[in-house]
């Protein structure tokens, strides 16, 4: 097996010759590992990679806020704190300390297309990290306590980090407003109302809808030795029965007739926000790809373009950013700066679409291109440093894609983007009937409430 780890000297050497100053341009080692499916539907994909006595496993369960419906929402992320909770052979809070007392670490995280769990031990923990993902897949303790705990967790959550923060109700806003399928026009962190009317019966079928082993991708990354490996997966997970099929969701969104904009009156906020969202192709395609280059070329450091037309050069913003997302749904480019003091928003909004149409019209550079390359391969080393890391990335890729392979092929498939694609597909997608514009400004006084509007059809 090799191996996919890197010191800094290497990584430098790496960048140095994609970048022209090396003999070769280099191949990002191949990731091997092993893909079945147990008999219940579980499928587990193993790696090795002897580098250190460590490993890293990440559950990936194919469910986030899309598979939730109007009046019940925010149940992905409830889980995400509800699976820490305890489960039949494991008490309240001792997931994390058998986690901590053995030398790991352990987290889970919840966006819209899918919720993971994740640990990184040393080699001769295996057994205890099967065993906690084993048992509270197969029994979590779903209970009228933790459920009303976990709600007020999650709650104060989003007061703390939404609803009390500057620019948050804008971060939120954006998708409600560009989206009108409900799968991804709600936030992932659910409505107060909806998690105060949540019961301990919709909690539980839920959770025996989409915490079941046929609706879940194990992935272990490390120092292991994959057959034994696979039979210590099969010994814990083996008996947990399966469950129906969750129901599919329906992706589609509706088509859009014009531009749509709103503004919030923000007291938190010190200065103005314009964020801005077109609608974009899901991710793992190619028109994605082309967009993610573009985003890159747009905003990623100094020397892009927005930064250099709108911070430096008309000094209308002090920071951009841009970022193409890649759901499994139809996606969206985002687009945000925010304004020095006494800057029109419609002006930064105007720079921002003549930058755009700039790129519509003479397309980009190969400087450009090859800088973003550059910047992919960089992000694409850090995120494999460690097996933990690899293990989730390789999780994410087979619930999104069914394509776990996606590990070895991403760089190449970002690669193989050209200038004329990223002309075409900013052509293509980046239009007014696909545009969400939402203005943040700052407000004296109490918020007013947002005034919305939406492309008449």
């Amino acid at each position: 097996m090799r191996k996919h780890r890197w010191s800094g000297l290497l990584l430098a050497g790496l960048l140095m010759a994609v970048a022209g100053l090396g003999a070769e341009e280099p191949k990002l080692p191949r990731v091997e590992f092993t893909d079945q499916k147990l008999d219940n539907g579980l499928r587990v994909i193993i790696a090795v990679d002897r580098t250190a006595p460590v490993f890293g496993i990440s559950v990936t369960y194919n469910v986030g806020s899309r598979n939730e419906r109007p009046g019940r929402t925010g149940f992905a992320h409830l889980f995400e704190h509800m699976m820490f909770q305890g489960s039949e052979n494991v008490g309240k809070g001792e997931h994390f300390i058998l986690v901590f007392n053995n030398g790991g670490n352990m987290n889970g995280t919840t966006n819209e297309d899918r919720t993971n769990y994740f640990e990184s031990l040393p080699k001769n923990q295996l057994d205890l990290a099967l065993f906690l993902e084993s048992d509270r897949m197969r029994s979590l303790a779903v209970n009228q306590s933790n459920l009303d705990n976990q709600r007020n967790a999650v709650q104060e959550e989003r007061r703390l980090g939404e609803d009390n923060q500057p620019y948050g109700h804008a971060y939120l806003e954006i998708d409600n407003l560009a989206y009108d399928n409900f799968a991804y026009k709600h936030s992932v962190i659910g409505d107060m109302a909806d998690l105060n009317a949540a019961t301990l019966d919709d909690v539980k079928a839920f959770f025996h809808t989409y915490y079941a082993p046929n609706n879940a991708a194990l992935v272990l990354v490390g120092d292991l030795d994959p057959r034994e490996a696979l039979e210590k997966v099969k010994k814990y997970f083996g008996a947990i029965p399966s469950q129906p099929n969750p129901p599919a969701v329906e992706m589609e969104e509706p088509p859009h007739y014009g531009e749509r904009h709103e503004t919030i009156m923000d007291p938190l906020a010190r200065t103005p926000l314009v964020l801005m969202a077109y609608h974009i192709p899901a991710g793992n395609t190619a028109d994605n790809y082309a967009m993610r280059v573009l985003a890159n070329v747009l905003a990623q450091g100094q020397s892009s373009r927005l930064y250099q037309h709108l911070v430096k050069d008309k000094q209308l913003a002090t920071q951009v950013f841009a970022q193409a997302d890649a759901r499994r749904g139809p996606s969206l480019l985002y687009l945000y700066a925010f304004l020095r003091p006494g800057v029109n928003p419609e002006d930064c909004a105007k720079a921002i679409r003549d930058e755009i149409s700039t790129v519509q019209k003479d397309g980009i550079t190969s400087q450009e291109i090859e800088k973003a390359r550059i910047q992919f391969l960089r992000q694409t080393i850090e995120g494999r440093q460690t097996d933990l890391g690899t293990a989730i990335a390789i999780g994410q890729y087979a619930v999104f894609f069914d394509d776990p392979n996606l590990i070895n092929t991403i760089v190449d498939k970002l690669n193989a983007v050209t200038a004329d694609q990223v002309k075409d597909a900013a052509q293509k997608y980046l239009v007014p009937a696909q545009l969400a514009v939402v203005t943040d400004l700052p407000a004296a006084g109490q918020a007013k409430a947002p005034h919305a509007q939406k492309g008449g059809k």
